[in-house]
């Protein structure tokens, strides 16, 4: 299985982002060039394993949270996935995914059988 890194580059983005850091800043804090880390966010450079580390320390996230999007620190972390799935999605990928998961949200769950 290999890795989504365009998945793991708006990972990156959106923690950056909310850690209120510039692509500037974060560079300097792991001494690479601004370049580099557009290149990652963008997906156009695959990041190794010690890079990401040192980008999780700094950005206080999760190597799991980055590497899949779930984050289990959180009781929502599926939702949380899913939606920020949805967020690359044109309108026509989302009329088929409301398609989809329609049957399944609106099917009676039975009693004692929550995943929860």
């Amino acid at each position: 299985m290999g890795f989504d890194y365009g998945l793991i580059g708006k990972r990156i983005r959106k923690a950056r982002e909310d850690k209120g850091l510039t692509q500037e800043k974060l560079a300097e804090k792991l001494d690479v060039s601004n370049a580099y880390i557009s290149k990652i966010e963008r997906g156009k450079a695959a990041v190794n394993l010690n890079r990401l580390s040192q980008i999780c320390g700094i950005l206080e996230e999760s190597t799991e949270y980055m590497l899949s999007g779930a984050n289990r620190a959180t009781d929502d972390y599926l939702r949380n996935e899913i939606m920020f799935m949805l967020e690359g999605c044109s309108s026509e990928k989302i009329k088929l995914i409301s398609q989809v998961i329609k049957p399944i949200v609106e099917y009676p769950e039975e009693k004692g059988t929550s995943e929860d």
